[in-house]
């Protein structure tokens, strides 16, 4: 196998010479070329037409979130920030995410070249899932998107529509998540039932994007805390390096955090929380894991359709990378394979008194072009 050709774009020496010390080191990787301002950048892509690229926020002449608009606009291209993940530079990355970054590695705050060291096997690990992404134009549509705004199709279709008493509906992802989970967040009107996320993502940017998460949607989302009580309109968010599971507390049901071991290499795991959901709950959920790399959440899935749960894996074509859910479907987890912009109407449809199980049908038999698995 060729190894992934990549182009870095910093405008720092210093970062540039270290980043392209780690990825040469790894043999699936070749960095072919340097560029220290988005201009220098695009000549580069032009003639060495890499892989993918790392990019900087904070350059000269043009800042890195300009270029990147005009790249995925023009010539859409897998690429991996590099961003410091303050308050500032969260959100940042977050918009970076929108316009179609794949995903993102933290510069350290302090010893940069020392903490860049310190995570080598994780940039290069990145860089390589990163390259083989699915990456799609940018869509100016999707940056039109207003705070609070559902789509009108999904809400006429379940507005009204009685939801089971104490039903929860599950979310998990990872690489590609964040913005693929705000696509079905966005669809819920407000009074869907309480969900309960796990992307994998780092400490401290996970308040970040529970806050941008509240702002563009209707439901009520927040950073989970352990003993908060899960509400009807609500999502909670697992904190970064922390397992969310269900708790529960009296007649409440509870969000539990815990620093237990990594699952799958990952906390907060997908696993964990269904896993948590499946001992706790039994049927009473419907659940859909997305776009990722890896396994975690295909056994915890399997575990809710043990259950009786309804489960969802997302389709290859609009999985940004088709890791977690491809497991899932070969596990036989999941009781229907749909595309992203079908997930939302699918899991509050398994909700309600009077289509759980006619949905589960319709549903299953309209998405056969997509693939079925069990």
């Amino acid at each position: 196998m060729k190894p992934v050709r990549a182009l870095i774009v910093d405008d720092s020496a210093l970062i540039r010479q270290v980043l392209t010390e780690i990825l040469n080191q790894d043999p699936g990787i070749e960095v072919v070329g340097t560029a220290g301002d988005p201009y220098i950048a695009r000549d580069k892509i032009k003639q060495l037409e890499p892989d993918m690229i790392t990019l900087d926020v904070e350059m000269p002449r043009m800042d890195g979130i300009a270029f990147l608009r005009n790249l995925m606009r023009l010539r859409p291209m897998p690429v991996l920030m590099v961003s410091t993940l303050t308050e500032k530079g969260g959100d940042i990355t977050l918009e970076a995410l929108e316009l179609g970054a794949v995903d993102f590695v933290s510069k350290p705050t302090a010893d940069m070249q020392g903490g860049l060291f310190g995570i080598a096997d994780e940039i290069c690990a990145k860089v390589k899932t990163v390259a083989g992404a699915h990456v799609r134009p940018l869509d100016e549509t999707k940056l039109a998107r207003r705070p609070g705004v559902t789509s009108h199709t999904l809400k006429t279709d379940v507005m009204g529509a009685e939801y089971r008493h104490g039903h929860l509906i599950l979310i998990g992802a990872s690489t590609g998540g964040t913005e693929a989970i705000m696509e079905v967040l966005t669809q819920f009107p407000g009074d869907s039932p309480p969900v309960l996320i796990a992307q994998h993502i780092p400490p401290g940017f996970s308040a970040t994007y529970a806050r941008r998460l509240d702002k563009m949607c209707e439901l009520n989302v927040f950073e989970a805390r352990s003993g908060q009580v899960i509400k009807p309109g609500c999502a909670y968010l697992a904190p970064g390096d922390d397992h969310l599971l269900l708790n529960r507390q009296g007649v409440n049901r509870t969000c539990q955090l815990t620093k237990g071991e990594k699952v799958n290499r990952h906390r907060p795991s997908v696993d964990v929380l269904f896993e948590s959901v499946a001992r706790g709950m039994g049927n009473n959920c419907s659940a859909a894991l997305l776009t990722g790399m890896g396994q975690d959440g295909a056994q915890g899935l399997l575990r809710l359709r043990e259950c009786g749960a309804h489960t969802i894996a997302q389709d290859q074509r609009t999985s940004v990378v088709w890791g977690m859910p491809r497991v899932a479907i070969e596990l036989g987890a999941a009781s229907e394979v749909l595309p992203l912009e079908r997930v939302a109407r699918a899991l509050l449809k398994a909700a309600t008194f009077s289509n759980a199980a006619s949905s589960r049908r319709g549903d299953a038999a309209e998405s056969g072009r997509h693939g079925r698995a069990g």
